[in-house]
């Protein structure tokens, strides 16, 4: 996963250039997402959050999620409803990407290709649609599952 914003600014230098508060339990959040190798969820973030700071609560990770939403600094992932109605979280990179998510172990990968980019330019100029935003999520097996199925049988 990437942690770079399209800008190449820190969540926190977005965050208050926006004119933003930045708490040190905010800080300690934003910290977390950028340095994220993985697709977090609000409960995820919590955890870790508070394993550096025991005060922050849950109320303060939906409000500044819900902020880094607003201001298109992070995107919100309903992926395949994994474990049931869970929403994951990653920083908005200004490249579009694939998710394939794992049915299996839950496990969510990122896939670039030409064909996409190919695809949404052909799309924007072939309907005349300015394309603001794509979402695209592929479900099944992901490869460790896969070798860990073909050697059990």
């Amino acid at each position: 996963m990437s942690t770079a914003t399209p800008t190449s600014r820190s969540l926190a230098d977005a965050f208050t250039a926006k004119g933003l508060r930045l708490t040190a339990q905010r800080r300690v959040l934003l910290e977390i997402i950028e340095s994220a190798t993985s697709h977090l969820d609000a409960a995820g973030l919590l955890q870790l959050a508070r394993d550096r700071d025991a005060r922050i609560n849950r109320a303060t990770v939906y409000r500044t999620l819900e902020i880094l939403k607003k201001l298109g600094l992070i995107d919100e992932l309903d992926l395949m409803h994994l474990n049931g109605e869970k929403h994951y979280y990653e920083i908005r990179t200004g490249r579009d990407h694939i998710h394939l998510a794992c049915f299996e172990c839950g496990r969510i990968e990122e896939y670039e290709s030409p064909v996409f980019d190919q695809l949404k330019q052909e799309i924007a100029q072939k309907q005349g649609f300015s394309i603001g935003v794509v979402r695209m999520e592929v479900g099944g097996r992901c490869s460790i599952c896969v070798r860990a199925n073909s050697r059990e049988q």
